[in-house]
């Protein structure tokens, strides 16, 4: 796992004296302010979400995909609280202070509303339209949440973080440019929310000098993450409810898993060809994520989904199984002890790796916070 709190270099380029407004519009900063109430303990998955998958007692069956020794049991009961969660993961600090802003956004805007639908769904009854936009809302919300996106998002940063800050400063510079040369003063406008990553932009002049050098730096991290996800969450999400979503159900016998990460994105060629790494737009994939032991949210993009209530065969079930664990992050529940999960997707055993990861996570906040502070304060 990389590390969780990189930081992106310096840029400098050439400029007039241009103010710093176009490039912070560039990059989507604004100021807000903050409410400093908190909730340090955040669940990546609801725990609404996830009591579906409970017995009797209480206890949903979970598998760790991660573990520091081989003898470790393929399976153990854990409560809804005590599983798919982390500290201070969508923390951030606004005003000098702990926020939680982002964990109660997703709590009243995504989760709350959409629990009576998914109900509904479950127990067959018909679904209104505004029942189904409020379960493609919750679906969306659960896609960018996850520490999986997060890992993702970290991976695409390090390789094109570097050259998107330097298209975005090298037009802004080209902008003031032409201004200058015309006469014609540019627009600026700012991004909402893009106050949640850290920017430092800095200018240097000379005297008598009629050209400078504009220096950008950022963090790759927390900030940047929450920007993106209330960024999807807010115009990107538009897209999904141009889909034509069904619900499917397993064959009898059989209980759908879920997970850590358990809305899955598939371009499928064949068994032997496909990928996770489809888009909410994207013509062809096929999403999905377990609404319960016994229903599942389906859309394939650009075509019709089979009837609602439809029972898959064992077969194509067993596919959807297959993709669901091979989608999931760290860990996969179940309300059964599933011995065929093996077949499914083998664990990974490292107790280096164990602790490395559980070290990343428990220094999660304080680093992040760190680093953001450093950069703002230089």
């Amino acid at each position: 796992m990389m590390s969780l709190n990189e930081k992106c270099s310096t840029l400098k380029s050439s400029a007039n004296r241009a103010t710093q407004v176009d490039i912070i519009r560039k990059l989507g900063i604004a100021a807000s302010s903050m409410t400093a109430q908190f909730t340090h303990e955040n669940h990546y998955v609801p725990q609404s979400y996830l009591k579906r998958w409970a017995g009797l007692d209480g206890k949903i069956w979970t598998s760790r995909l991660l573990v520091p020794d081989e003898r470790m049991p393929l399976w153990k009961p854990a409560s809804a609280r005590g599983i798919a969660k982390h500290q201070n993961l969508y923390t951030r600090i606004a005003a000098g202070r702990d926020t939680d802003e982002i964990e109660r956004w997703l709590n009243e805007e995504f989760e709350t509303p959409a629990q009576a639908s998914i109900e509904k769904a479950i127990a067959d009854e018909r679904l209104s339209p505004q029942d189904w936009r409020q379960i493609i809302r919750f679906v969306a919300a659960q896609d960018v949440r996850t520490p999986a996106t997060l890992h993702e998002s970290m991976k695409r940063w390090e390789t094109n973080l570097q050259t998107t800050i330097e298209e975005i400063l090298t037009e802004t510079v080209n902008k003031f440019s032409e201004a200058k040369q015309s006469g014609v003063a540019v627009e600026t406008s700012s991004s909402p929310h893009a106050e949640y990553f850290p920017i430092r932009t800095t200018i240097e002049l000379l005297p008598g000098v009629e050209h400078g050098h504009i220096g950008v730096e950022m963090i790759a991290g927390r900030g940047l993450w929450l920007f993106s996800l209330r960024h999807l969450l807010t115009k990107t999400l538009q897209v999904l409810f141009t889909h034509r979503w069904t619900i499917l159900k397993c064959p009898e016998g059989m209980s759908w898993l879920t997970s850590d990460d358990p809305v899955v994105k598939l371009n499928y060629n064949s068994a032997k060809s496909y990928d996770f790494l489809g888009g909410w737009g994207s013509v062809g994939t096929e999403i999905y994520m377990p609404l319960g032991p016994r229903h599942l949210l389906y859309t394939r993009i650009g075509h019709r989904p089979p009837d609602r209530g439809t029972v898959l065969s064992l077969e194509l079930a067993n596919y959807f199984q297959r993709f669901t664990a091979e989608n999931a992050h760290r860990f996969i529940f179940s309300r059964d002890q599933d011995n065929r999960l093996p077949e499914l997707r083998r664990r990974h055993v490292s107790a280096e790796a164990f602790e490395s990861e559980a070290k990343q996570w428990k220094n999660w906040h304080a680093q992040q916070t760190k680093a953001e502070q450093d950069l703002l304060v230089s």
